[in-house]
């Protein structure tokens, strides 16, 4: 015996993209398109219409956090950030999705907090993601390789966080401002590098915003951070 067609069946799978695209629970989002074959192709099309997707208090790991921003065409923001329950991704994953179509258009990228990441995935993810305005690599063991990586893939990039980054040094980040001429603003709280290194960035760009606020005293003589 058949079973009879709901309402919802009768759906046509654009309209069922569009429902599903309220869906925030990738869990849910799994379930959903293990109903049917009509709403498997309904979450595939609403994940293809996504702009941003952040994987934050989700437990991901390298292979479904890949199989879904490979579905994501139209994504422009990227959110791996470890939170409370940690994004387990690793280098071999950022690799995978930097193989991503959507990779080339993202215009922001958090991985904050990310300890298991490491210069060799971020070179990789970075080197193609050349439309980057906005980057958050706080919390990670990056070096400077990665900010040669930024400063050589990234020309738009408007702000950075390297938030406690303290295996980057001063030649990665004089080399960073010098390179992406359109830099507005670094976070570089908890880093190891000289205060003086502060006055070369702002010699580079004037204008640039560093966080937190470097106070220049004597007339740039001198250079000061504030204390925690």
């Amino acid at each position: 015996m058949e079973r009879e067609e709901t309402e919802i069946d009768r759906l046509p799978i654009d309209l069922l993209a569009y429902i599903f695209g309220f869906i925030i629970s990738f869990t849910d989002l799994a379930q959903a398109s293990s109903v049917c074959r009509k709403w498997k192709e309904g979450v595939k099309q609403s994940l293809a219409q996504r702009n941003s997707m952040s994987f934050a208090g989700w437990k991901m790991d390298d292979d479904s956090t890949t199989r879904l921003v490979h579905l994501a065409y139209n994504l422009k923001e990227l959110d791996i950030s470890r939170s409370r329950w940690g994004c387990q991704i690793t280098d071999n994953g950022l690799y995978r999705i930097s193989l991503a179509n959507c990779i080339g258009n993202l215009t922001s990228i958090s991985l904050w907090g990310m300890a298991r990441i490491t210069d060799r995935g971020v070179v990789h993810l970075i080197s193609r993601a050349t439309s980057l305005q906005h980057l958050n690599i706080g919390g990670t063991f990056v070096t400077d390789e990665s900010l040669l990586a930024i400063a050589n893939s990234c020309p738009h990039l408007k702000s950075i966080v390297l938030w406690s980054c303290r295996h980057v040094t001063e030649t990665g980040l004089l080399n960073l401002v010098n390179k992406c001429r359109k830099l507005e603003s670094i976070n570089v709280w908890g880093t190891r590098v000289p205060v003086n290194c502060f006055i070369g960035l702002l010699t580079i760009s004037p204008s640039l915003q560093i966080k937190p606020p470097v106070v220049l005293l004597n007339a740039g003589s001198a250079a000061i951070l504030p204390v925690a």
